[in-house]
């Protein structure tokens, strides 16, 4: 089942997110907490789906919104997807993806756009399969503040 997430699920997304920086091996980067979440879901600054199963939170897509100059038209910036390890394979990620694109659509949105590890073979073969184009001739750029 998916859902939308509340500030109330703010908790056990954070668990989640720390599960994924572990699993990408960016704990070190990690400097958020569950309060602050909370307070960006309330604030309307991220849009979090969630993958229930059983009534627990196994998943999540948290995305927020984009702009293209070149195409003068809203986008979605896909930041997390993520499923636990032993909830992968039962078309959770393929549906919060569906959905993401979905809510993306409706809006008439020009793009949704994400990014993945190069080393993350077996997420970069789920996007391709969902349809996504790797955009190779672009680098992420970052300056921290």
């Amino acid at each position: 089942m998916l859902r939308e997430a509340t500030i109330d699920d703010a908790p056990r997304i954070w668990e989640l997110i720390l599960e994924l920086a572990e699993y990408e091996r960016l704990m070190h980067l990690v400097t958020g907490s569950a309060e602050k979440l909370r307070e960006d879901i309330a604030k309307g600054t991220c849009e979090i789906s969630l993958a229930v199963d059983e009534d627990t939170i196994v998943g999540y897509a948290l995305r927020f919104r984009t702009y293209s100059t070149f195409k003068t038209q809203s986008g979605t910036w896909l930041e997390d997807l993520y499923i636990q390890p032993t909830h992968r394979g039962k078309g959770l990620g393929k549906a919060l993806l569906q959905h993401v694109l979905q809510v993306a659509e409706g809006r008439i949105d020009g793009r949704v756009e994400w990014a993945v590890l190069d080393w993350n073979v077996s997420a970069i073969e789920f996007y391709k399969a969902m349809g996504a184009d790797l955009v190779d001739d672009w680098r992420l750029c970052r300056v921290t503040l």
